[in-house]
C-alpha cells in the first residue's frame, strides 16, 4: 500500500476551496493509502484543542474517519502555524516530533517541518523560539479564545510584513543545517514543507549522495509525496 506525505495547506474559514480540494484528497487518494503524513501548517492557525470550530473541527472528524472508517493510519507534525495541536485534537491522530526518523521498504526517511532548519532568519528563529517555550504556550492558553485570535491576526500580520521585507533566501533552509540533520540521523532521504518552494535537491554530505523533496504549499494547487515499493514521488494537481 502507499504512503502519503502533506503539508502547509493552512485551512482557514475564509478560503473554503482549499478544504474542498483535501476533503476530495481523503475521499479518494487517502483512503487507499497505509499512512498519511502530515508535516506541519494543516490549519493557518491553531489556539488549542479547547478552540476546535469551524474547519477545524470538521477535519478533527475526516481524520478521524479516514483511521477507523478506512484504517489509513494518520501522523501529524506540528509545523509553525499548528504548534498547539495536541492529543486532544482528534481520537487516533499520531503525534510526531519534528525531525523524526522513520524507515519505509528498508529506507531511513526523516521528516520536519524545516522551519528549524532556515537559521540564516535569525529573527524567525527568536521567535520560533518563543512560541514553542512551554511557559509561553500555558500562558497563551489561558487567554481566552477572543484574545487568542486577536493575537494569532497581529501574529499573521507580522509575518507577512517580515516576508515582504526580508531576502527570501534567508528564508529557504540552510544547508549545513540540512546536512547536519543528515548526518545526525544517518539517513540519505529528507521529506519537508514549509518553505513552499517544491523541488528535489541532491547534496553531498560525509562524501554521501543525500535527496531532500520539498513539498509545496496546498493554495493553489494540490501537493503531495507518494511512496510505493520504495519509490518517492512529488506530485502536484
Amino acid at each position: 500500500m502507499k504512503d502519503l506525505f502533506i503539508a502547509d495547506l493552512h485551512l482557514n474559514e475564509n478560503q473554503p476551496g482549499i478544504y474542498h480540494r483535501f476533503k476530495a484528497f481523503l475521499d479518494n487518494k487517502a483512503r487507499n493509502a497505509r499512512a498519511l503524513y502530515i508535516l506541519g501548517d494543516l490549519f493557518e492557525y491553531y489556539l488549542g484543542d479547547d478552540a476546535k470550530i469551524g474547519v477545524i473541527k470538521q477535519v478533527a472528524q475526516d481524520l478521524d474517519e479516514l483511521s477507523e472508517k478506512y484504517q489509513t493510519k494518520c501522523y501529524f507534525m506540528a509545523g509553525n502555524r499548528d504548534f498547539l495541536l495536541g492529543r486532544k485534537f482528534n481520537n487516533y491522530l499520531v503525534l510526531l516530533d519534528d525531525s523524526s526518523l522513520i524507515e519505509l521498504d528498508g529506507q531511513k526517511v526523516i521528516l520536519t517541518h524545516a522551519d528549524a532548519l532556515c537559521t540564516d532568519d535569525s529573527d524567525y528563529q527568536k521567535v520560533r523560539l518563543q512560541l514553542r517555550d512551554i511557559q509561553w504556550q500555558e500562558w497563551f492558553l489561558s487567554q481566552t479564545i477572543p484574545e487568542r485570535i486577536e493575537f494569532a491576526q497581529n501574529a499573521r500580520i507580522q509575518s507577512q510584513q517580515h516576508i515582504q521585507s526580508a531576502d527570501s533566501q534567508i528564508m529557504d533552509v540552510n544547508q549545513q543545517a540540512v546536512d547536519d540533520l543528515f548526518i545526525h540521523h544517518h539517513a540519505s532521504l529528507m521529506l519537508h514543507g514549509h518553505t513552499h518552494r517544491p523541488g528535489f535537491h541532491q547534496t553531498q554530505a560525509v562524501n554521501k549522495t543525500r535527496q531532500r523533496m520539498v513539498l509545496g504549499d496546498w493554495h493553489y494547487q494540490n501537493s503531495y509525496i507518494e511512496h510505493f515499493k520504495g519509490d518517492f514521488q512529488l506530485i502536484t494537481s
